[in-house]
């Protein structure tokens, strides 16, 4: 590996000599000049040659100019004021620039528009939220949640009432690769769902692909969400919180030395507990009264920034969060604890004007325990996954009409799956179970982003990709291809494909990710799952406002999961029994219109889906998935959603006061409920009993459509104050969050006795959010 890689290294460092004769580059990174913060998808322009780039995503920039007469650049961002500089371009030069907000964009004769580098570019299947825009969209209970707001944009409906589980573009919840400061995070929920464990005080940048994955990701077959960290303020001391009616929370950031190194501490802290404690403690002296249980969660995010030197700099970041569920009585104590942790370390290098490397070494860690000892007896199960990653990651521009990125990572995998131990506390009885695997994934990617013309570009990648364990080892080749054509300065039509493979699955009995899921690796008989994609586009530019946006996908799976009827998940040693095994595909189309700039700014997402899975088969010969007549035949996954529409706005009222709205509607999702169920009676004369359901296709009833308004009011009272006011559910709906079956009867004489007769199975829906309106202070020091 090492010696392909210096291989590599001498090609491009000849190959850029050649290229650069006649041409100097310009490099550097681009940040805000108040804080120190590196600027991600910032642009770089020559004045009058046409020509220029935009920042990666650690704020780097490289640019070839003719060698001779002097030249103005221009670097711009939106929502800061442009800078220009004239240089005189007879060598290489190194160009650091921090950018002002010292005025208002509509001030700004010279602005960046985001929606032109985004037709510009062939990445497509691309959306991104900023935190401002988090902020000020209505959420439950008022605890702003940026991968919430990633769900009102097309292609990415939510799972149930106030679950952040994801499922793009088909694909189920385990298919989303979900990157913090480059370490992964397996589990991302707070709250069994309703909150997810990323604080928006301490998040900079997010952006998901849901198609045309760049050729550095892989590992997952639906989507990559890519989330960086805020590096901390490197110029002074400033701080930022928020006390809502669910949770506080507290942002710290300043440097350690002015302008050379810096650091951001940010925590968050639910206070469910303190209230419960206090009714349990008031209550203590009713015999009738049934204790609270209590429960919170916290989590906490750190960040060291430091220079080195002017080619070098250091990151060291981690995140840990944590849920706390338990129930304490006079006989028995029960616990259920469940969290993340990821720490990441950061090198990022430049070796001259035209390479830059990012070297990383991530650690992630989730697991779940689930405790409960009752007198004389106790009992554990819980499951675990733990990475240790090294990759390294290469941006190389020999010229402005190539941009090569290259790179290897290799990732130690450690799973413990369902342990359990039970046993009493004298040890007379004792008994255990689960099993615990070790695999190793690597890949290796090569990309070319080649600029032909003004109007034509093409991204062209390949990854190879590995996975090891139990002496079994997969190997896979993953090309991607990206175009973009320019009809006019206003048309633009992109398409894509992107092959990608998994070689972790989850382990889940529920269409939601629970807690209690359990991750799983690739096996001798459990293969890696892979996907192939499709896509094409059309962008239109209306006026210099709106951007509308329309994309058609279509995706095939192979080695997709499911359990066999009446699976046994935990404590089960022999799990892979349990699994079967077949194809799915998903297509659907993608409507959006955007706009970004003025005192009104929002968007609209429409998205016709459809999503199915065939051919299944178990591992087991005797598996219980099959029946008599072959199978269930075709069937659609409970989170197939045939229409999904979001409506944003966020309007400006005043400079002082923002209204928001949101409004989401969704076709029902698919259940899997009994056609009916076998009644009998025990001694004739006795009531009949109605407990054995008949099941037949799966997932055929499908739910009532959901839909949903929000609204909220930002109030900023005074520069460094606001209240942020929202009401979620603005008409109560009541949308479902499950159902359940009861049987009726009916009181019939027979013969002088009343006898209860069932007469039907009645479908109860239970709903979970009423009008639910909530205040939070949010407060800069």
């Amino acid at each position: 590996m090492k010696f392909i890689f210096t291989l590599c290294l001498a090609f491009f460092a000849v190959w850029g000599s050649l290229q650069a004769q006649s041409n100097v580059s310009i490099s550097g990174t681009l940040s805000d000049g108040e804080s120190g913060e590196t600027l991600i998808g910032a642009t770089i322009l020559v004045e009058g040659l046409n020509t220029g780039t935009t920042t990666n995503e650690y704020g780097f920039y490289s640019l070839s100019v003719p060698t001779g007469d002097s030249i103005t650049l221009i670097y711009s961002y939106v929502g800061f004021q442009p800078e220009l500089k004239r240089i005189l371009p007879t060598a290489d030069v190194t160009m650091n620039v921090g950018l002002s907000t010292g005025v208002k964009l509509e001030e700004v004769v010279v602005k960046a528009n985001s929606f032109r580098e985004q037709m510009n570019s062939t990445e497509m299947s691309v959306e991104a939220v900023s935190t401002r825009e988090a902020k000020l969209i209505p959420v439950l209970l008022g605890e702003s949640d940026i991968l919430k707001t990633i769900q009102l944009k097309p292609g990415i409906p939510s799972g149930s009432e106030g679950t952040t589980g994801l499922f793009v573009r088909g694909g189920g919840a385990d298919q989303n690769l979900i990157v913090l400061d480059e370490a992964v995070v397996y589990n991302p929920n707070h709250l069994f769902g309703f909150f997810s464990t990323f604080n928006t005080d301490a998040v900079k940048d997010l952006k998901i692909y849901k198609g045309g994955f760049p050729a550095q990701y892989g590992g997952r077959l639906s989507s990559a969400i890519d989330i960086k960290l805020k590096d901390g303020n490197n110029q002074d001391f400033e701080g930022s919180g928020g006390i809502g009616l669910l949770a506080s929370r507290l942002t710290l950031e300043g440097p350690i030395k002015e302008g050379k190194s810096s650091y951001i501490v940010s925590g968050r802290r639910t206070y469910f507990d303190l209230i419960t404690r206090g009714i349990n403690e008031s209550q203590k002296d009713d015999p009738d009264f049934t204790p609270i249980p209590d429960y919170y969660f916290y989590d906490l995010n750190t960040k060291v920034n430091i220079q080195l030197g002017e080619k070098d700099r250091l990151f060291l970041s981690g995140y840990f969060g944590r849920d706390v569920f338990g129930v304490e009585g006079d006989f028995f104590d029960f616990s259920f604890d469940w969290g993340n942790a990821t720490g990441t370390a950061r090198w990022n290098h430049v070796f001259n004007p035209r390479l830059f490397a990012n070297t990383t070494f991530t650690y992630s860690d989730y697991q779940y325990n689930i405790e409960n000892k009752a007198t004389g007896f106790s009992f554990n199960v819980g499951s675990n996954i733990e990475d240790v990653n090294f990759k390294t990651d290469f941006y190389y521009t020999p010229n402005n009409q190539h941009t090569i990125r290259f790179g290897a990572n290799v990732t130690h995998h450690s799973f413990t799956v369902g342990r359990l131990k039970a046993g009493s506390d004298d040890g007379t009885i004792s008994f255990s179970a689960g099993q615990e695997f070790e695999g190793v994934e690597f890949g290796a990617y090569v990309a070319d982003e080649i600029d032909f013309t003004d109007r034509f570009s093409v991204n062209a990648g390949l990854r190879f990709s590995g996975f090891n364990s139990q002496d079994k080892t997969y190997v896979g080749l993953e090309p991607r291809l990206a175009a973009r054509y320019s009809l006019t300065d206003r048309w633009v039509l992109k398409a894509s494909y992107a092959r990608m493979y998994q070689y972790l699955h989850l382990v889940s009995s529920a269409g939601a990710a629970l807690p209690t899921d359990v991750w799983y690796p690739s096996t001798a008989k459990v293969k890696p799952q892979r996907s192939d994609q499709v896509a094409a586009g059309v962008s239109y530019l209306l006026g210099s406002q709106f951007l509308i946006n329309l994309e058609a996908y279509y995706k095939v799976l192979d080695n997709q999961l499911q359990f066999v009827d009446g699976a046994q998940l935990f404590a089960n040693d022999e799990l892979e029994e349990e699994f079967a095994v077949g194809e799915g595909e998903a297509y659907g189309l993608e409507v959006s219109i955007e706009k970004k700039e003025g005192r009104l700014t929002g968007w609209i997402g429409y998205t016709l889906a459809k999503t199915q899975l065939d051919n299944f088969e178990t591992l087991n010969p005797d598996g219980r998935f099959l029946q008599e007549t072959g199978g269930y035949g075709a069937f659609s996954p409970i989170y197939d959603r045939r229409h999904d529409l979001s409506v944003v706005a966020m309007y400006e009222v005043t400079d002082k006061l923002t209204a928001t709205a949101t409004f989401v509607y969704g076709s029902g999702d698919l259940r899997w409920l009994p056609t009916g169920r076998f009644t009998f009676q025990d001694i004739y004369g006795a009531s009949f009993e109605s407990v054995v359901p008949d099941f037949q296709e799966r997932n055929t009833f499908r739910l009532p459509a959901y839909h949903r308004l929000d609204l909220g009011l930002v109030w900023q009272f005074h520069p460094k104050h606001d209240f942020t006011f929202s009401v979620v559910n603005a008409y109560d709906r009541r949308n479902t969050f499950f159902i359940y079956l009861e049987p009726e009867f009916e009181e019939v004489d027979n013969g002088g006795v009343l006898v209860e007769v069932p007469t039907r199975i009645a479908a109860k829906q239970v709903s979970l959010f009423p009008i639910l309106p909530s205040i939070t202070w949010n407060f800069k020091i």
